[in-house]
């Protein structure tokens, strides 16, 4: 998608708000949770949607579980434009900066995935050093020269109701595999999905 597209889409963006999408309490037996690693696509992933897709896990429990994709990347756009589809000062921003498909809900949402020398009172650590964040100030950051070392902005997320997750891996179609700050946020995206799948989990 061109920057030209993007800015089309943008006018209907929602600011940021709400990192991840509150889900109600599902009392069941506890689970080992994915947060913090990352879901790979397996090759019999059939899924268009999803396929040689690695995605990012922020929030796994017995109420379900979300997640970003990480490696599809939709166009860049100047900051200074993003700025003010946001009704925020742009005046001074420049450069451009690159939105990511993040999943299939709530495409049009806007979240932030950045390391986590980044903080503000809307962050939340996800796990070794990688944080999500939903106050919008986080571009107002980034203008000023003050923002993350590293930073992905993606639009919408995954997410999957209490056990889907759980079944899809049993059938084959997710591969768990360790997350570090390289590869989550490397920009070689042709290469990531393999990268990915070398760092497989073995569950014993």
């Amino acid at each position: 998608m061109t920057a030209r597209a993007l800015l089309v889409v943008l006018p209907a963006l929602a600011l940021l708000a709400g990192v991840i999408p509150a889900r109600p309490a599902h009392p069941a037996p506890r689970i080992r949770s994915l947060a913090g690693e990352l879901l790979v696509a397996s090759p019999e992933m059939r899924d268009p949607r999803f396929a040689r897709t690695v995605i990012y896990m922020v929030s796994h429990d017995a109420g379900g579980a979300q997640g970003f994709v990480v490696n599809r990347p939709l166009g860049e756009i100047p900051l200074a434009k993003l700025l003010r589809q946001m009704r925020m000062d742009g005046s001074a921003a420049s450069g451009t900066v690159r939105l990511h498909g993040g999943g299939p809900v709530e495409s049009l949402r806007i979240f932030a995935l950045h390391t986590s020398d980044y903080t503000s009172a809307r962050s939340t650590v996800v796990r070794d050093g990688v944080s999500v964040t939903s106050d919008p100030d986080i571009l107002l950051a980034v203008a000023a020269g003050k923002g993350p070392r590293r930073l992905r902005l993606v639009m919408g997320y995954a997410g999957w109701a209490p056990g889907q997750l759980e079944a899809e891996m049993e059938a084959g179609a997710w591969i768990r595999a360790a997350a570090d700050e390289s590869l989550l946020f490397n920009e070689d995206y042709d290469q990531q999905w393999e990268k990915a799948q070398a760092r497989q989990k073995i569950d014993l």
